[in-house]
């Protein structure tokens, strides 16, 4: 009995350690950004930066956007085509793929999306000038790490992340017509006015402030691991490791309250 006892304390030891670490990693996040909030007055002054992190974070990440909308599109055009058809109602693909597309699966898919493309290169970049101590040089040279590596990628995504979704929308929605046309017979006109009786106003707003709260959160979350990372390069390792899972799962929990706030 006593291994087994021995067992269980290490599992409930870890499960609390790994909930402290991210009560910790929370307040942190939110230090981190009041602590950036000042230095939004710099925009001009770091234009290039802010800029050059939008173009990371929206262009080169374009095509991989643009493959997983139009499959993604596709996908729920396809599965729901083929149940809405088993009761006559095909003619409402079009208002399915929208209303799930805007509401819900733009933001997420395109979250999941950053976080691959963008925020692992967020916390590896900086987790990497941590370990290397080129963060502690900067406070040497009183430059402010915040105002030279946070602000800019936070900017950035807080601006493209928005744009990227209302990207991924169309994208979807265009995947599905493909499907709607070729597998289902469904006419392109019959099926577009469908997407615009899907088209709510109130949808619309959920899924671009959860997008811009997406975008807040990710760039946070991948420079604070960034910021803290240690042990040298398995340091970088680690770090970026744990920003990814620690911002999907961000995504997951601020995607179900701020539906719920909504919509529930």
């Amino acid at each position: 009995m006593r291994p087994v006892m021995k067992n269980l304390l290490e599992v409930f030891n870890d499960i609390g350690y790994q909930i402290l670490e991210v009560i910790e990693l929370s307040g942190y996040c939110v230090i981190l950004f009041v602590e950036t909030i000042p230095f939004f007055s710099k925009i001009w002054e770091k234009r290039k930066d802010v800029l050059y992190q939008m173009y990371m974070a929206g262009v080169k990440s374009f095509i991989v956007n643009a493959v997983v909308a139009l499959f993604t599109g596709m996908i729920l055009s396809l599965q729901s085509g083929i149940e809405l058809r088993d009761y006559g109602q095909a003619a409402l693909v079009g208002h399915l793929v929208t209303a799930t597309l805007t509401r819900e699966m733009s933001p997420f898919v395109s979250a999941i999306v950053l976080i691959a493309c963008v925020g692992s290169a967020i916390a590896a970049e900086i987790a990497t000038m941590k370990v290397s101590e080129e963060i502690d040089a900067l406070e040497m040279m009183s430059i402010s790490p915040i105002k030279f590596l946070v602000m800019p990628r936070l900017i950035a995504l807080m601006f493209i992340f928005p744009l990227s979704s209302v990207y991924f929308t169309f994208v979807g929605i265009f995947g599905g017509a493909i499907v709607a046309y070729y597998k289902l017979n469904i006419p392109w006109q019959m099926y577009y006015n469908a997407v615009l009786h899907g088209l709510h106003f109130k949808a619309t707003y959920v899924g671009l402030l959860k997008s811009y709260v997406f975008g807040v959160v990710i760039s946070l979350v991948c420079c604070a691991y960034g910021l803290r990372a240690k042990n040298g390069v398995i340091g970088v390792g680690q770090a970026t490791r744990s920003s990814v899972i620690s911002s999907f799962m961000m995504v997951l929990v601020l995607g179900y309250f701020i539906t719920a706030m909504f919509f529930g």
